[in-house]
């Protein structure tokens, strides 16, 4: 695998969203962009490009006030901003205790073995992204399971292979 701050990207894209972020202060134009517009504006990168590369953080330093250390303290906090490509759909598999009484190990076990990949990792057709996570406040579902924004509970291992098939 290609090293982080090496991966080649367009960074027409950003650019694009730096000038369409100076234009979304309207009256405040000659406000640069800056920390208070940091959240947002990575959003909006993450989405353009599905991940969060280095050049485009640079790319972001370079043309804003905002320096990579206060990107990276945000972007290592928050846990929905990611630095390595991720696939387009995301599976989060509970871990609280309600899902982790009622089976949630052997729910992450059947993801991972179904998809032949380990938790934090992505299918090599750049499908699937599988994260556990400590809770998706939804206890009562347990064991539940996150495909995106959408919810599957009281999960049983023979349920998640058609689960993932809805998923293109």
């Amino acid at each position: 695998m290609e090293d982080f701050a090496e991966r080649a990207v367009d960074l027409d894209r950003v650019d694009g969203i730096l000038e369409e972020t100076r234009a979304s202060h309207g009256s405040r134009k000659s406000r640069p962009i800056g920390p208070d517009d940091l959240i947002p504006l990575l959003q909006r990168i993450q989405d353009a490009y599905g991940y969060l590369p280095y050049p485009v953080l640079e790319r972001v330093n370079e043309r804003t006030s905002i320096p990579l250390s206060r990107m990276f303290g945000v972007i290592t906090f928050y846990a929905q901003f990611y630095t390595e490509p991720h696939g387009r759909h995301t599976i989060r598999c509970c871990q609280g205790t309600a899902c982790h009484v009622k089976g949630g190990k052997r729910i992450a076990e059947t993801i991972a073995n179904h998809l032949k990949v380990e938790e934090g990792g992505t299918t090599d057709d750049m499908r699937f992204t599988f994260e556990t996570v400590a809770c998706l406040g939804t206890c009562f579902l347990a064991p539940v399971i996150m495909v995106d924004d959408d919810y599957y509970g009281q999960l049983t291992p023979d349920r998640i292979e058609r689960i993932l098939e809805k998923y293109d």
